[in-house]
């Protein structure tokens, strides 16, 4: 008796933990990729990531196992199917890089009092940027303080006490790689009250 509470006790038809591979580009198991809208993106993310696993579930092989089982007209609506998927996620690709293309960041340099001003840049959420990330990263950058503020129309902006206006031009074309072209350095002066 002693021997055997001295032995752990292993039951081997106990289920195991399964190891499931997530997809880096929309966060679903590599089989319901398709389902989402990036489809082309998880494919390419998988085959650099997980080549067999993109071997198991594209080759050749196993596309034409998957047609075989569906009747003529379900492999001629799932061909129709795909085909308008892709144009679909190509065009919102396009879309979404003529939107950033055309996304203007605006950087006004506001007076609060007689010397004193903020700078205040909005539109760095059209080009991809974390505005919360961007205010402290400013913030340590020009030792001031920064924050995230709502602005009159509803969107939102980063707000850096100084004027700042240079440093953060040089820093949007430099470090956030956004064209020359695209940015707006304004000077607005606060009018005074009656």
């Amino acid at each position: 008796m002693a021997s055997e509470a001295a032995a752990p006790e292993t039951n081997p038809s106990e289920p195991q933990a399964r190891h499931i591979v997530y997809c880096g580009v929309c966060t679903l198991p590599p089989e319901y990729c398709e389902f989402g809208g990036t489809a082309k993106k998880c494919k390419d993310w998988l085959e650099n990531n997980h080549p067999d696993l993109h071997e198991k579930l594209y080759s050749e092989e196993a596309v034409a196992a998957t047609l075989s089982t569906l009747s003529v007209d379900a492999q001629k609506r799932a061909a129709k199917d795909s085909q308008k998927k892709e144009a679909k996620a190509a065009a919102a690709e396009a879309k979404a890089a003529e939107t950033k293309a055309q996304a203007q960041i605006l950087i006004k340099r506001v007076e609060r009092n007689k010397r004193k001003y903020v700078t205040a840049v909005s539109g760095l959420e059209a080009h991809g940027m974390d505005l919360k990330k961007v205010a402290k990263e400013w913030g340590k950058k020009f030792a001031t303080g920064s924050s995230v503020t709502k602005t009159a129309s509803g969107g939102e902006e980063v707000v850096v006490q100084g004027d700042n206006s240079d440093e953060i031009f040089d820093w949007v074309v430099d470090v956030a790689g956004v064209p020359e072209a695209n940015v707006d350095c304004i000077e607005d002066k606060k009018k005074k009250g009656a």
